[in-house]
């Protein structure tokens, strides 16, 4: 798609490299403002950690072109690499030249996500022709926002196929209760941590949440449904519930680091929208952290979530969100 110049264009750039579930939230937030403001909005996941090439955008590498969201004009595809946005931008430090741009040290990354939340709290426009959103902005929009975003994209058809595939295999005819343990496998887990002060502690939380799920009134035969970046996870809690299920993938080695990892390459971007889109399938969720974006989808459509409470971590919190389902994909 070429950027008709003859007009004042005016934009928002949403700019992830990380996991998909960062990915999909922080364009959320950067679509809201693209909505508030009558500016367009471009996808730029050059650089992914899910691709080799640093020139190609990850958006369509895993999902369907699209050209709108909800009436924001929306630039999606490889055509990135050929527009130039103009200036001036927010935050101030992207009006710098090119070359100086190369390198932001995570002290920068960070102040431009305190100066995009405050632009987006101040609920007003700026002078930049170009906001450039490169920075975690989950929590930086409200659940609108989040359900226009997974209800206007959809995952390239051979990810959908697979979705299906699987749901036909193992979900039909059955009452799901989808687990996401996010472990980190040797990465630094910031946030979550505090969820993993005690690792064997914390699988027998898990094995609670599990238990406590199941306890719930269900129509049709239980299965426990289970994603999570450790081998060593799915053999402990396979060990506990034999009726527990996974999605074969590849798994980094022992204390390797996260899935979305240059080292699985595409195959690990279409692992975890395998996943992600299946979890926004099941009846009941449980999310262990429920800090981790992974899971950002299903507690939004899915029916019945039980989380760890943020504030103490031992506490288990029953959601009820039966008003809201997720279209099928």
């Amino acid at each position: 798609m070429l950027v008709d110049r003859s007009r004042n264009d005016r934009f928002v750039v949403s700019r992830r490299r990380t996991g998909l579930g960062d990915c999909l939230w922080s364009l959320a937030s950067a679509w809201d403002y693209a909505h508030r403001t009558g500016r367009a909005l471009a996808i730029d996941w050059r650089g992914s950690c899910y691709l080799d090439n640093p020139f190609a955008n990850a958006f369509p590498a895993f999902f369907k072109p699209i050209e709108d969201i909800g009436g924001v004009r929306v630039i999606c595809d490889d055509q990135i690499n050929h527009v130039s946005f103009p200036g001036p931008f927010f935050p101030s430090w992207w009006n710098k030249p090119s070359i100086d741009c190369v390198y932001r040290p995570d002290e920068q990354i960070f102040q431009e996500r305190d100066e995009l939340n405050d632009l987006f709290q101040a609920q007003d426009d700026c002078e930049a022709n170009t906001v450039v959103c490169d920075a975690c902005l989950m929590w930086r929009c409200d659940e609108k926002a989040e359900r226009t975003i997974f209800r206007s994209i959809t995952p390239r058809v051979e990810i959908e196929d697979r979705i299906e595939a699987l749901y036909q295999e193992h979900f039909d005819g059955h009452s799901i209760i989808g687990v996401h343990v996010r472990h980190g496998n040797g990465e630094d887990i910031m946030d979550h941590a505090p969820f993993w002060a005690d690792p064997k502690v914390a699988l027998e939380q898990v094995c609670t949440a599990i238990r406590m799920a199941k306890a719930q009134p269900h129509s049709r035969p239980v299965k426990v449904f289970l994603c999570t970046d450790s081998a060593k996870v799915v053999d402990r809690l396979s060990g506990v519930f034999p009726e527990l299920f996974t999605v074969p993938k590849r798994f980094q080695a022992d204390q390797a680091g996260p899935l979305h990892s240059a080292a699985l390459g595409t195959d690990g971007g279409f692992s975890a929208l395998v996943e992600m889109y299946l979890l926004g399938r099941c009846d009941t969720v449980i999310r262990f952290p429920p800090t981790s974006a992974f899971t950002r989808y299903a507690r939004l459509f899915v029916p019945r979530i039980v989380e760890f409470d943020l504030n103490d971590p031992r506490r288990l919190i029953l959601i009820d969100n039966s008003l809201e389902r997720s279209p099928a994909p």
